[in-house]
């Protein structure tokens, strides 16, 4: 593929932080005539960049949908296209603490089948039986890492980052019907309380299933930060809530062997009360990114960096967004108008490489620039003012 093609394909966009400046390349001159849209990636040592081996032999009928979907037998970065190598490796680490996770539940399922079975518990099977229905809800995660894998089409132009959210819906919805299962059962409890039968083995089963679910809550909740993945910081609170319902189950333990077994539905219905606040905090979560909301310090500081530059004579806009755990920037700022094409290139470059350097998770940057003179950048934008989405005193809000 040509220089020209590299920058008319703004879907293969690779990003490297030691970038190796060509500003005379004609290609790139002749570009900027037209458009100071910054998408400029073929100049740059890729340092960064990974291959990653194609095997064309697909496979047909299911098994060959299923590994283009999820782009397995080594077939996910390539056709032309490459990765990022930090939003790469950010990806493959959300995959693997996902399947750590479900192996974490797993062992932790298998041990309590164990007990039931020693036991004889009814209610406990149920409890377990709930416990790997609720370690399930991991897989809408685990397919939206894979997704993520994909390289951007012509109609998933942004990539399929968003799928991270869409999973994180389900999540939600999840931790709601925890909290309604755990009402519902601590209100039949009020009307027909009864003594918990077996309860060394309950016991030992609660303490099991609450030192399991939280260790795959931390887990979850400190990669899922670190990569800025809130669907996996919101599977990390479902763990947790499924932790303070093993947690009820102990303390309901007590009660009925103190000889109070109207103990537990108590303790029921104030788990239920705690994970409607998980609830609460993780649809907050999920409705920001769902509506493209960012962060203000994360804004703020990417503003900072950009003001920063020195041949950067205004801000005119900073704008980001997440795509599933990776950060999406689009910089307008405004440059002497004196300079000449390849240098107001350069300006652009050093903006970006500023940001890659300063903003965590920064997948992508395009910047726009503008020529700026004493009166100011409006004079130049006379023919389409009028099409300005957002009135500039709104601009901040």
């Amino acid at each position: 593929m040509n220089n020209n093609q590299l920058h008319d394909h703004k879907y293969d966009h690779d990003h490297d932080h030691d970038h190796a400046h060509d500003h005379d390349h004609p290609h790139e001159q002749d570009h900027h005539k037209y458009d100071h849209d910054h998408l400029h990636d073929d100049d740059h040592a890729h340092d960064h960049d990974l291959d990653y081996p194609h095997d064309h032999k697909h496979r047909n009928g299911f098994m060959g949908m299923l590994e283009q979907v999820f782009h397995l037998r080594g077939h996910s970065h390539q056709h032309g296209s490459k990765v990022n190598e930090e939003a790469f490796l950010a990806n493959e680490e959300g995959i693997r603490t996902v399947w750590m996770a479900l192996g974490l539940l797993l062992v932790t399922a298998v041990i309590q089948i164990i007990i039931v079975t020693l036991s004889g518990s009814v209610a406990l099977l149920a409890d377990t039986v709930h416990n790997i229905g609720d370690g399930l809800n991991s897989v809408p995660l685990l397919i939206a890492f894979y997704l993520a894998r994909r390289i951007a089409t012509r109609r998933y132009n942004y990539g399929f980052g968003k799928a991270e959210d869409v999973a994180g819906i389900f999540i939600v919805l999840s931790i709601a019907f925890s909290a309604g299962v755990i009402f519902w059962e601590s209100f039949q409890k009020f009307l027909h309380p009864e003594p918990i039968q077996s309860v060394g083995w309950v016991a030992v089963a609660a303490i099991i299933g609450f030192l399991g679910n939280e260790a795959v809550a931390i887990l979850q909740i400190r990669v899922g930060r670190k990569i800025g993945s809130a669907a996996m910081v919101a599977d990390g609170l479902h763990a947790r809530t499924d932790g303070l319902t093993s947690l009820a189950v102990l303390l309901a333990v007590g009660g009925s062997w103190l000889g109070f077994p109207i103990v537990d539905p108590i303790i029921g219905v104030l788990i239920g009360i705690a994970i409607l606040f998980i609830t609460k905090d993780a649809s907050i979560t999920m409705w920001y990114r769902l509506m493209d909301a960012i962060e203000p310090d994360v804004l703020a500081k990417a503003e900072s960096v950009v003001q920063q530059q020195p041949q950067v004579q205004d801000v005119c806009r900073v704008r980001m967004r997440w795509m599933g755990h990776q950060l999406h920037t689009e910089v307008v700022i405004a440059v002497d108008a004196q300079l000449t094409t390849a240098e107001s290139h350069a300006v652009a470059e050093a903006v970006r490489h500023a940001l890659f350097h300063e903003v965590a998770n920064l997948a992508e940057v395009v910047v726009h620039v503008e020529p700026w003179t004493a009166v100011g950048t409006a004079v130049f934008h006379e023919e389409t003012a009028h099409h300005e989405p957002v009135p500039e005193s709104l601009a901040a809000v």
